[in-house]
Order: C-alpha cells, then structure tokens, then sequence
C-alpha cells in the first residue's frame, strides 16, 4: 500500500521559509475567478442603503468601487501575490432581505501565468468593509460572513466550484 499523497503549500521552500511561486514556466490561459460573501445587517440599515439616504452616501456604489480598486491592488495587500494585468473586475452588491443583508459576488479575469482567486476574495472583501465602513454609524452589530471562493477555472488545476451552501 503506498502512502497518501499529500498537497504541498507552494509558498514555503524546503527549509519553511515564505516565498514567491515562481510562475515562468507555467502556460499563459484565461483565468476566471468568483467570490461571494455576505453583509449582515438589522432589516433598517439595508433599508437605508437601499433607499440611497445613507448618511455618508451611495453605500453600493461606493462599496462595488473600493472591491474594484481593491481587487487591483490585491499584490500590494497579499505579500506573496503577484501583480496581475486584470481584464474584468465586476463587482456586484444585491440585497439579501431574508438575511437582512447584502450579497456581495466580485468575477475577475486575466489571461497570464497565475490565478485572480486572491483577486476576487480581495474585492469582496474589500467591499463588504465598505459597506460596515459607510452605514456603522447606524449599525455596528453587521456581520461580516461566508466569504469564499465558488469557483475558478484556468491554468494547470483546472476547473473548481465549491458545493453551494
């Protein structure tokens, strides 16, 4: 009987130390990645940001531009990552009234030597801070939650959805 394989972290070298993935020799493909998380938030707040009447102002339209920008400079956040020539971030904010809440969905494209995962977790991130950031005043017990990849395709590991929740 052999012994279980077991998946290596690429980021540490034999001796544990971080590191760059050096990504050289790997194909340049079309890479796509989507991430999701949630904003959870008192039945009142969503109203307000959805009524546009926020205190600080759009709270989406600010919120699905800092996921943008962040998803940009995601090698600047991440010490590993490396920088990407981004074809497509999309970010989109869409109220959840059953949470009460917002779900937040940021799909990155690139066409190069590395995955846009990190990207897309970055936006959505990213953008949900924007949310808590812009309606906390009103609502500081939101919650931050179920962030995650869904899916990614391109490169050498191919393609991968994550099982819905």
């Amino acid at each position: 009987m052999t012994a279980p394989t077991h998946p290596t972290l690429t980021h540490l070298d034999a001796q544990g130390a971080a590191r760059m993935v050096d990504v050289s020799d790997k194909a340049v493909t079309d890479r796509e990645a989507v991430a999701e998380g949630r904003v959870a938030m008192a039945r009142e707040t969503l109203e307000l940001i959805l009524s546009g009447n926020a205190k600080k102002g759009d709270v989406l339209g600010a919120a699905r531009l800092a996921g943008i920008m962040a998803a940009k400079r995601t090698h600047e956040l991440i010490p590993l990552c490396h920088p990407l020539m981004l074809t497509k971030v999309e970010v989109e904010l869409a109220p959840e009234p059953d949470l009460p809440g917002l779900a937040i969905t940021a799909r990155v494209k690139t066409s190069g030597q590395t995955g846009v995962e990190m990207e897309a977790l970055t936006a959505v991130s990213v953008a949900a801070l924007t949310v808590y950031d812009m309606a906390k005043a009103v609502d500081r017990a939101m919650r931050i939650e179920g962030v995650r990849l869904v899916e990614k395709s391109g490169g050498r590991s191919g393609h991968f959805r994550a099982d819905p929740l």
